[in-house]
């Protein structure tokens, strides 16, 4: 790679220029109107506007930021994060323009972006879940014959999206049609998918670890130690925090 495209702004943009100046690749910066005079704007080798301020207007025209890598003869495009950095589509149109796509493949964030779609794949792998549903829920009756095996507390959540949004505690049989509508109806409204599925709540309250795992496209992969994610309201992350304070170094390598 010679050049390329950094399809964010602000501070992850600067970052991903900076990283690229000391490898000795040349950048290129797109930005919004109201972004002119941002530092990341002046940082980059050219730098090129691609629409006004709202994000829909400029960031996320993804027809858009392929052309200007196209005639600045850029090789690839960094998403950065947010943004275009999880759609699938765009990932896709980058590998069919003749660009490299620095991130994930197409399928794989498509694959990920969907919570049972992830379930499935892990357990190809061997990996242990959460008791609860494979495959979106059906209906009430599915609902009832599951919580039947895995009893009380359960959560009801949204396969699409994350950010806490479609996720509901039922505790009580009683509870489960109103629940399941409203996880369903939240996570219409904000995924535009209402498909749900359910998982046993672990007690007593689980840590919630992550861990970052980096590969290329020659099959070499490395992991970047975890992330603490315990600290949240509403099933939504407040605080990340690597490394975790939680984890002894054996149990981090096993993990790892």
């Amino acid at each position: 790679m010679q050049k390329i495209l950094v399809a964010n702004r602000g501070e992850i943009a600067l970052r991903v220029m900076r990283s690229a100046r000391e490898m000795g690749i040349k950048t290129v910066a797109v930005f919004s109107e109201a972004d002119r005079t941002m530092p990341f704007v002046q940082y980059a080798d050219e730098a090129v506007c691609i629409g006004p301020p709202p994000s829909s207007q400029s960031y996320l025209l993804g027809d858009k930021i392929i052309e200007v890598a196209r005639q600045t003869g850029a090789d690839a495009i960094h998403p950065g994060y947010g943004f275009l950095s999880e759609n699938a589509r765009f990932a896709q149109a980058v590998k069919d323009a003749g660009l490299i796509f620095i991130g994930p493949s197409a399928p794989s964030i498509e694959m990920m972006g969907s919570k049972l779609a992830a379930k499935q794949a892990a357990q190809q792998f061997g990996v242990p879940m959460v008791p609860g549903t494979e495959t979106p829920l059906r209906d009430l009756e599915e609902a009832r014959q599951v919580v039947r095996k895995t009893g009380f507390p359960i959560l009801i959540k949204a396969s699409a999206g994350g950010g806490g949004k479609g996720m509901r505690v039922v505790e009580r049989e009683e509870e489960l049609p109103e629940q399941i509508r409203l996880a369903k109806s939240e996570a219409m409204n904000a995924f535009g998918d209402d498909a749900v599925f359910i998982e046993k709540i672990c007690g007593s309250p689980p840590g919630h670890i992550e861990i970052q795992i980096l590969g290329d496209q020659h099959g070499n992969y490395v992991y970047l130690f975890e992330r603490e994610c315990s600290v949240q309201r509403r099933h939504q992350k407040l605080i990340e925090e690597a490394p975790s304070s939680c984890l002894t170094p054996g149990i981090r390598a096993r993990h790892g």
